[in-house]
C-alpha cells in the first residue's frame, strides 16, 4: 500500500530551495608573480567560502600550449577570492605515471631523491628528481650522482626566489643543469624532476600588474576582437550585396526577351523605335560618361545608368563601370 504524504510534508518540499540555482561561476586565476593573474579556468560554487581550498588540476600543455610537456599535470589551490575571481597559488606539479615508466628500461640505471630546499622567500618547496642512465650503474656511482645534484637543488633554492624556482622547473632550465652537472660522472639519458611539492608558504611578493589592470586589458582585448568581427561581417555583407544582383534586376534583364517570344510585331515597333532613337541615347550617355565620376557613385546608382542605358547589371562595381564607360 502506498505510504501516503502529508499537506505538511508537501508544502516543505515546495519551499526547499534549489541549491543549483544558488550558485555561481567563478573565474580561476594563476598566481600574481610570475604567471600575471592568468585565466586558467572556472569552478560553480555557493559562495567564497565554498570555492577556498580547492584544488584544480590541469596540464603544461593546457597552460602555456607545450605539446611536448602534456604529460606535466599542474596543482594550483585557491586561497582567496576576489568578486567573481578565485585566486590561487601554485602548489606543485608531478609528472604522469606511465609517462615516467616508460623511461625506465631494462638494463638502464634509475637514481631518484627526495630533496627538501629553501627558496630566498621563504618557501619551504620539496622536490623529486629522477635520472636515468643509458646503462646500469653501481651504487657508489649513484651515491655521487645523486649527492651532486642534490648540491645544486640546494644551492640553486637558496638564491633564488619561489616563483623563479617555478619558471626553472616548467621550463627545463633546472633539469639542464642537473644533466651538465652528473653528466661528465656517467652517461645520461634523461633528467626530470617528476615531482614538486609546496610544504610551507612564504613570504608573498607585490610584483606583477594588480587585478583591476587584468580585468581592463581584458576588456580592451574583447572590444578589439568585437570590432574586428564586426568589420568583417560588414566587409563582408556590401561584397555579396555587390556581387549577386537581386531578384527584381534579373527579371528586368530577362523582360525583353519575353516579350518578343510573345509577339514579333511588338518586338519590331520597339527595334525600329530603339533604332531611332540610339544616337541621341548614345551621344547622352557619352557626355554623362564624359562628365560623371563613376568610382564615387555606388553599386545602386551605377546599376540605376545600366538600367536606362539597357544594359546588364550583374557584376561588381568594376565590371558596372567599365560597362558604362563602353
Amino acid at each position: 500500500m502506498a505510504k501516503k504524504v502529508s499537506a505538511k510534508a508537501r508544502a516543505a518540499a515546495r519551499k526547499q530551495r534549489d541549491k543549483w540555482k544558488m550558485k555561481r561561476w567563478y573565474t580561476i586565476r594563476a598566481p600574481r608573480h610570475p604567471w600575471d593573474f592568468k585565466n586558467i579556468g572556472e569552478t560553480l560554487g555557493e559562495s567564497d567560502e565554498s570555492i577556498v581550498g580547492r584544488v584544480y588540476e590541469m596540464t603544461l600543455q593546457e597552460f602555456n600550449g607545450d605539446f611536448t610537456k602534456m604529460h606535466v599535470i599542474l596543482r594550483f589551490r585557491v586561497d582567496e577570492c576576489v568578486g567573481q575571481d578565485a585566486l590561487t597559488t601554485f602548489i606543485g606539479h608531478h609528472h604522469q605515471t606511465d609517462h615516467t615508466r616508460r623511461q625506465i628500461r631494462r638494463y638502464r640505471g634509475k637514481i631518484d631523491d627526495v630533496v627538501d630546499v629553501v627558496t630566498t622567500d621563504g618557501y619551504l618547496v620539496r622536490l623529486k628528481p629522477l635520472i636515468i642512465t643509458q646503462k646500469r650503474v653501481q651504487t657508489s656511482v649513484k651515491q655521487v650522482m645523486r649527492s651532486k645534484t642534490r648540491d645544486l637543488l640546494l644551492g640553486y633554492a637558496a638564491k633564488n626566489t619561489y616563483a623563479k624556482l617555478q619558471e626553472s622547473i616548467l621550463g627545463g632550465e633546472l633539469e639542464e643543469d642537473i644533466r651538465k652537472t652528473v653528466k661528465p660522472v656517467y652517461p645520461i639519458k634523461s633528467v626530470s624532476i617528476r615531482k614538486s611539492q609546496l610544504l610551507q608558504s612564504g613570504v608573498v611578493t607585490e610584483k606583477g600588474p594588480t587585478l583591476d589592470e587584468i580585468h581592463a586589458e581584458e576588456a580592451r582585448i574583447a572590444a578589439e576582437v568585437k570590432a574586428k568581427k564586426a568589420a568583417a561581417l560588414a566587409a563582408a555583407m556590401e561584397e555579396e550585396e555587390g556581387d549577386s544582383p537581386s531578384i527584381l534586376d534579373a527579371a528586368e534583364a530577362m523582360g525583353p526577351e519575353s516579350e518578343q517570344e510573345n509577339s514579333a510585331d511588338e518586338s519590331e515597333v520597339v527595334a525600329e523605335e530603339a533604332d531611332s532613337e540610339e544616337p541621341e541615347s548614345e551621344d547622352s550617355q557619352a557626355a554623362e560618361s564624359d562628365g560623371q565620376d563613376f568610382e564615387s557613385m555606388t553599386v545602386a546608382e551605377l546599376k540605376e545608368l545600366l538600367k536606362a542605358a539597357g544594359k546588364p547589371v550583374s557584376g561588381k562595381k568594376a565590371d558596372l563601370i567599365a560597362r558604362l564607360q563602353e
